[in-house]
């Protein structure tokens, strides 16, 4: 099933954790702030993005399912 990743970009303080973590997944952008890979979403797996969700020390990041596709 695929993810729904939300990142609260006016919480995030850059740390990296989350890029670190996943990085097939996560990035950082210009200003160092956590950002998607594109695609990341769809194939990401659920397992890492948790790890990278739960690394995050100020909880920026969100993980649910992805409602189904009608």
């Amino acid at each position: 099933m695929q993810l729904r990743i939300d990142i609260d970009h006016h919480t995030c303080i850059g740390s990296g954790q989350c890029a670190l973590t996943a990085p097939g997944v996560f990035t950082q952008d210009d200003d160092g702030y956590s950002a998607l890979l594109p695609g990341a979403a769809e194939t990401a797996p659920r397992e890492r993005v948790t790890e990278a969700a739960l690394s995050c020390p100020v909880q920026a990041i969100a993980v649910a399912d992805a409602p189904p596709r009608t």
